[in-house]
């Protein structure tokens, strides 16, 4: 990864990071960052001289094809750990486990508490199970990270990456040793949350919504798909306003053409009168 994506990586977006020295030369540490973009993986472990351990989405692990197996490869290539979210708790409680194993050598974990990439660039609610929970368990201090404009180097749908410098900060260690043994209680879990949410708050500069991005992404596909089936329905509407338009068009023409000929036969039988 920092070999042969890393380097180039730098070199192309010369990523600027504010922070570096905050983050541990050795043990564990967690990196708990505001989610903007797929690239925000690459990104951040570039600019780390250590590695940093996120956990995936099984789907990049299991897609079949050419391109599934590259990804796939890719993916345990660098390290990442697959977590299957076909069931919520069950995905939940697996990237509790392999966060805990992570930290517990000694490493770098890295963890998004929004939970999927905001949808429109504003920071949204943290979660509170994981980064709480894998916090508390360990002890291991939590680094709050900012990335800043990676979501307008590659938006959602978009190929070709647009040649730009993204930004890094990275916040100083917060301790939460003082919540040790609590990490089942749902309030902690919340204050340990909204704690990190904010300083990442600060450090990016983001508007802040009291919401879940997942709701947030229902909603707004709620909306998009309405927003279709009305444009569908408008449309239809409108074909059935011109057909009915067309009908009696061709009912008046008619009509008219019926009249004309009465007249014609009219003027022809007062003709053939003596």
């Amino acid at each position: 990864m920092k070999v042969t994506i890393g380097g180039p990586l730098k070199l192309a977006f010369r990523p600027w990071v504010e922070g570096l020295e905050n983050v541990p030369a050795e043990g564990a540490a967690i990196l708990a960052s505001n989610h903007l973009s797929f690239s925000d993986s690459f990104f951040l472990p570039a600019v780390l001289d250590r590695k940093v351990t996120f956990i995936a989405k099984a789907e990049y692990f299991t897609t079949p094809g050419v391109k599934g197996r590259m990804t796939a490869a890719f993916f345990k290539g660098v390290g990442q750990l697959p977590v299957d979210r076909s069931g919520a708790r069950g995905a939940g409680e697996a990237a509790i486990k392999s966060g805990i194993e992570v930290l517990e050598r000694g490493e770098l974990f890295g963890i998004y508490p929004e939970g999927t990439r905001s949808p429109d660039g504003r920071l949204y609610r943290g979660k509170p199970g994981g980064l709480a929970r894998v916090a508390l368990a360990t002890g291991a201090p939590v680094l709050p990270v900012a990335m800043i404009d990676t979501e307008k180097i590659q938006p959602p749908g978009k190929v070709m990456p647009k040649l730009m410098r993204p930004g890094i900060r990275i916040g100083k260690p917060l301790d939460f040793s003082r919540y040790q043994g609590m990490e089942h209680d749902r309030f902690v879990l919340r204050a340990v949350t909204d704690e990190v949410m904010y300083e990442i708050m600060k450090l990016s500069g983001q508007e802040y919504v009291d919401m879940y991005a997942t709701a947030m992404k229902r909603q707004l596909s709620e909306a998009a798909k309405a927003e279709k089936e009305a444009e569908k329905a408008a449309k239809a509407a409108l074909a059935r306003a011109e057909k009915e338009q067309a009908e009696k068009e061709k009912a008046r023409k008619a009509q008219a053409e019926k009249e004309r000929a009465e007249k014609e036969q009219q003027t022809e039988q007062r003709r053939s009168e003596p």
